[in-house]
Order: structure tokens, then C-alpha cells, then sequence
């Protein structure tokens, strides 16, 4: 089992930044890769950006140029630094890794204010 937490949200006014981090704990020998998503109210969950144990990245098209994703494998930690932050990118974010299981975080609020 993984168990993953993550931190950083909280309420920015548009334009602003904010660094979201999830650490990985438990059965942490095989994970591969890691990512954000999240869900906006009355939306499905999307996908924000992944990244591989390797370092390859993918994101969203709508948070391209904005967000950035990172990971330490060391401390089993993924990052995402968001920039020029928009009221649209309003939502809950996930943490998610997989192995040969999925696994999601409890989620945090990113509030942006217009």
C-alpha cells in the first residue's frame, strides 16, 4: 500500500502562485509515475501534468507554460509549481502514483480569486 499527502493549497488571487507537494509513504519500492489531477465542482477529474520516474513530463493543455511539474525520488515527492494562476483553475487537486495499483491522495482546495 502507498499512501499519499499532499499540501499547499489554499486561496490566491488570479495571477498569483502557489506550490503543491504530495509525498509518498508505505510500499513507496516501484512507483512509477506520479501526477496531478483535479476536480473542479460539478466537473470530472481531469488530468493536471504526470511525470515518470525518468523525468518525462505531460500536462494539460489548458496549464501549459504554467504549471510546472517536478518529483524527488529520494523523498518520494512530487511537486507542482503553478503560476499566473486563473480562476478557472479553481478545483480540488489530486495526488496519484501508480505501481501496479493506482493510488490518490485525500486532495486539496486551490481557490483562485478573480
Amino acid at each position: 500500500q502507498v499512501q499519499l499527502v499532499e499540501s499547499g493549497g489554499g486561496l490566491v488571487q488570479a495571477g498569483g502562485s502557489l506550490r503543491l507537494s504530495c509525498a509518498a509513504s508505505g510500499s513507496t519500492f516501484g512507483i512509477g509515475t506520479m501526477g496531478w489531477f483535479r476536480q473542479a465542482p460539478g466537473k470530472q477529474r481531469e488530468l493536471v501534468a504526470i511525470i515518470t520516474s525518468g523525468g518525462s513530463t505531460n500536462y494539460a493543455d489548458s496549464v501549459k507554460g504554467r504549471f510546472t511539474i517536478s518529483r524527488d525520488n529520494a523523498k518520494n515527492t512530487v511537486y507542482v509549481q503553478m503560476t499566473s494562476l486563473k480562476p478557472e483553475d479553481t478545483a480540488v487537486y489530486y495526488c496519484w502514483c501508480v505501481t501496479s495499483t493506482n493510488y490518490w491522495g485525500q486532495g486539496t482546495q486551490v481557490t483562485v480569486s478573480s
